[in-house]
């Protein structure tokens, strides 16, 4: 009896322990099998600095920066969706127009990305683009939108974006903007949900076959886009609230209610998302993004900045969650609801670390957390990439009949 309860305990005590060869040898051969696909990269803040090059590998160590087309290569990270992401500013013509202008700016630079680097990278909008660019070899570069202000009151500027490979749209960022409520506007909620413009982007987007997604919306804002979509959405770069009880991720009740509209929640490895963080951590981390954000920044202003990440990662080491910790959320997904409503949008290059992973080349490590945990090759497939693909092609095709 005592030979049997040591042997049923064996799984158990190596949770959270140094992988066994075995564990490690079975996650590679997954890794490398797989489709890797993550649905939200902000490395276009980088890309619009001058002196960023998205083909040459630099190093989190050295200038914080976590996601280039080598390192992607070399995680083994098939493809990633390069955010257009703009900060909510002042809502107006001229404001507008001018946020329009900068999402212009930021589409050009990732097609040039691509077009000048055709042996490592090609534009993906479709599930099979990416299993071709899988079997090239190549990174697949999908586009999403974070923040719909630059759609500018203009439904025509969605046809326009779509026809530039725009696969998905953020409807808002951390402010309320003229589409919906934000999870996280200082002053509370505008429309409770959709604004009327708001439902007319949500129908055109389904009618182009355009992923909504409702990461950073308000509550009231997910339940008024499940009633009027036709087709799935996603949470491009969420977790779960019942982990960790901040706005911006998604109650039970949201998640079960998306996975019945067949979505997905794609889980975000921020560290103020995957684990409560304290009040003066928070701050600090708040603080710390919004400058990291900006793309106007000097090398002595970068160096400055570095420093102070690396001051502010070490204060708060003992608070920082690891890739055990981001998994649970996966796991409390597929809990609640199945393996079929899950994926990963890390949200590196926007404040997305944790330990055991620092930047897009250690990827593996989150392989090797769902192989210790006993998922099989095809759980893992439909977490890394499957599920994600799924939803895009059922928009697509959803689109045909609208």
């Amino acid at each position: 009896m005592k030979k049997l309860l040591l042997l049923l305990s064996v799984p158990f005590l190596s949770y959270g322990q140094t992988p066994t060869d075995d564990i490690v040898a079975k996650a590679a051969k997954i890794h490398a099998k797989v489709l890797t696909i993550d649905t939200h990269a902000d490395v276009p803040i980088n890309m619009m600095k001058d002196s960023f090059d998205v083909a040459v590998e630099h190093s989190y160590e050295k200038d914080g920066s976590q996601i280039d087309f080598p390192r992607m290569k070399k995680g083994g990270m098939d493809g990633m969706f390069f955010a257009v992401y703009l900060g909510q500013g002042k809502r107006s013509a001229e404001a507008n127009a001018e946020a329009k202008k900068k999402a212009l700016a930021i589409f050009h630079k990732i097609h040039e990305a691509v077009r000048l680097n055709p042996d490592v990278a090609g534009l993906a909008v479709t599930s099979k683009d990416a299993f071709r660019l899988q079997k090239e070899g190549k990174r697949a570069v999908f586009i999403g939108m974070e923040n719909g202000w630059p759609v500018d009151n203009d439904i025509k500027n969605l046809k326009m974006y779509h026809d530039l490979g725009l696969r998905y749209i953020t409807l808002s960022h951390s402010a309320n903007n003229d589409i919906c409520d934000s999870s996280t506007d200082p002053d509370g909620p505008e429309f409770n949900g959709l604004s009327k413009f708001g439902e007319e982007v949500v129908k055109e987007m389904n009618r182009l076959g355009m992923m909504v997604d409702i990461s950073h919306v308000s509550d009231s804002t997910f339940y008024d886009v499940i009633k009027l979509t036709k087709v799935p959405v996603i949470a491009s770069h969420s977790s779960c609230r019942a982990l960790c009880d901040v706005p911006r991720n998604m109650t039970d009740d949201m998640i079960r209610t998306l996975a019945k509209n067949g979505g997905v929640i794609q889980i975000n490895f921020v560290p103020g998302f995957v684990k409560k963080p304290s009040q003066d951590q928070e701050l600090s981390m708040k603080a710390l993004r919004m400058k990291v954000r900006q793309t106007e920044l000097s090398a002595a202003d970068k160096k400055v900045l570095f420093e102070e990440m690396k001051a502010i990662g070490k204060k708060y080491e003992k608070d920082m969650p690891t890739v055990a910790d981001a998994v649970n959320h996966i796991e409390h997904v597929i809990k609640l609801t199945s393996v079929n409503h899950v994926g990963i949008g890390m949200d590196l290059d926007g404040g997305g670390r944790v330990i055991g992973m620092n930047d897009v080349s250690q990827i593996g490590a989150i392989t090797e957390e769902l192989v210790r945990r006993g998922y099989s090759e095809k759980d893992i497939a439909k977490i890394w990439g499957g599920n994600i693909m799924r939803v895009l092609d059922k928009v697509e095709k959803g689109a045909e009949k609208l």
